[in-house]
């Protein structure tokens, strides 16, 4: 059975609204306390709801925060999807990882060598691109495979978590290393350094130049390393722990990136092989899941398929659609959102917003806002574009730096922007379906394990506004259901489109 064509079918614009999370007003909701009178106006008199953006709802671990790769896989495939680190801790409760064959044959490679293991990833337990936990697992089989080095190069967070609280997963690391009795912090780098995604390979070489060659301040313990840095966790700079001696990455060794997202990871994973290569160093590397890099490194655990989509079923439709996000963003509305492709459908069009200026979120919190608003506009303009797929990123970009003013000002500069983007879909006659990814600035305080509240730039696990403005005013409005998923988004933007949601999705259209 066919589905019926909607009153309201035709050309729409998708909108996500980056870390547009719902809460009630405090004093730490960037949101309410921001003036929003288009947000405003927009739930209070268009069909709206509330979309679960974390947890099981979108393919997380229960009570795991949302993000923005897998809100936007989710956005797109019209489906739950097992994200990686639900697929990690899986395979490390069946027991599977711990007897993973290719990294129990390179840990008796390396054993057997002499040469050493060498751990990178970011330690903390924010859940969204590591979990410290994680390492308790490898160093169990690096114990067992009697792997007489092992070197941890920790990356220190203050964005997913509380700020000032690397120290505290740091002493959780050093925890977890005697347990397994093996292991030592041998570096410590901030990831600001270590996990740039924008191409500030200045950033990365210094983490690159740090576990490969050791070159960093000399210091004798994790807590010193952490007391060094003036801009807080993310930022602590590239230190070498002198009791761990030599730990340069040498001829003979293995490396295991115990990262589960790719993203951020994945510019410093590319130049430290490309580094290690040019400078004759034969090492062997493998990720805990699987990377998007240039250079291929075998994954352990790998990921879920994706495909069959929104972007599949635009395609099959031959229906064509633009795609426009800031630079920070742009990935998202493209490759995340295409179900991790690659690919470039035959209609589908990419807009990436940059900036001359230097990305400071905190001084420019409208980032590149006006561009991208231009953009949409234009698009929406045009007669030959379906539909727009849009990311409108300071929201949660600026929130991620815990600011409360700067996030406030990004807040109305997002509502100023919604409002210029709203006339002219009115104009072109197109519906609007504005979601947020996963919440953030709701929420810019949280307590730190000490149990101080300390300013908070991540994610939450609070449900996201969902709303569909419709292309007609002379026709009665529809009702959505009370609650939702981000699962649902994309059959809804197909139904709106005048299509039925595709044979993969087990989303519903919410109209």
């Amino acid at each position: 059975m066919s589905t019926p064509e909607p009153v309201l079918a035709g050309p729409g614009i998708l909108l996500v609204l980056d870390g547009w999370g719902h809460a009630d007003a405090a004093d730490d909701n960037a949101l309410t306390l921001a003036r929003t009178p288009v947000l405003d106006n927009l739930v209070a008199r268009h069909p709206s709801t509330l979309a679960e953006a974390s947890g099981e709802a979108v393919g997380l671990l229960p009570g795991t925060v949302g993000n923005s790769e897998i809100g936007h896989m989710v956005i797109g495939a019209g489906r739950p999807l097992p994200y990686d680190s639900l697929l990690v801790q899986q395979a490390i409760d069946s027991g599977v990882l711990r007897t993973h064959p290719r990294l129990g044959a390179l840990l008796e490679k390396t054993a057997e060598a002499g040469g050493a293991l060498h751990l990178i990833g970011l330690c903390s337990d924010g859940q969204i691109h590591a979990h410290v936990e994680h390492l308790s697992e490898l160093l169990a089989a690096a114990s067992a495979h009697q792997v007489q080095r092992v070197f941890i190069h920790a990356i220190t967070d203050g964005r997913d978590v509380a700020d000032h609280t690397g120290e505290t997963y740091l002493a959780r690391v050093a925890e977890l290393t005697a347990q397994a009795g093996a292991g030592q912090i041998a570096t410590v780098i901030g990831r600001g350094y270590a996990m740039d995604k924008a191409g500030n390979l200045d950033l990365t070489e210094q983490a690159v130049a740090l576990v490969a060659e050791g070159h960093g301040s000399p210091t004798d313990s994790a807590r010193a390393a952490v007391g060094s840095s003036e801009r807080g966790d993310e930022w602590v700079p590239a230190t070498v722990l002198t009791p761990a001696g030599d730990a340069r990455i040498t001829d003979g060794d293995m490396v295991v990136w115990f990262n589960f997202r790719s993203d951020r990871i994945q510019q410093f994973a590319d130049r430290l092989s490309e580094h290690l290569m040019a400078t004759g160093r034969s090492v062997d590397m493998v990720s805990l899941a699987q990377y998007d890099t240039r250079t291929a490194i075998p994954a352990l655990v790998e990921r879920a398929d994706a495909s069959g989509g929104l972007a599949d079923e635009l395609a099959a439709a031959g229906l064509r659609s633009v795609r426009i996000a800031e630079a920070e963003k742009f990935e998202h509305v493209t490759y995340y959102i295409n179900g991790r492709d690659a690919a470039v459908r035959g209609k589908e069009e990419h807009v990436r917003i940059t900036g001359d200026a230097k990305a400071d979120y905190v001084a420019r919190p409208r980032m590149n806002l006006d561009r991208v608003t231009a953009a949409v506009v234009e698009a929406a303009s045009r007669m030959d574009v379906d539909l727009v797929i849009a990311n409108l990123a300071n929201i949660d970009v600026v929130g991620h730096t815990g600011n409360l003013a700067a996030t406030v000002t990004a807040c109305e500069a997002t509502d100023a922007a919604m409002g210029q983007i709203l006339q002219a879909a009115r104009d072109s006659r197109r519906w609007v379906l504005a979601v947020g990814d996963h919440g953030n600035a709701e929420r810019m305080t949280k307590q730190a394990p000490d149990g101080t509240v300390r300013p908070y730039g991540g994610h939450t696990t609070n449900p996201v506004p969902l709303v569909v403005v419709p292309n007609r005013s002379d026709t009665p409005a529809p009702v959505l259901p009370e609650r939702a998923t981000l699962a649902d988004v994309a059959p809804t933007v197909l139904h709106l489109l005048g299509h039925k949601p595709g044979s993969a999705m087990t989303g519903r259209p919410l109209l």
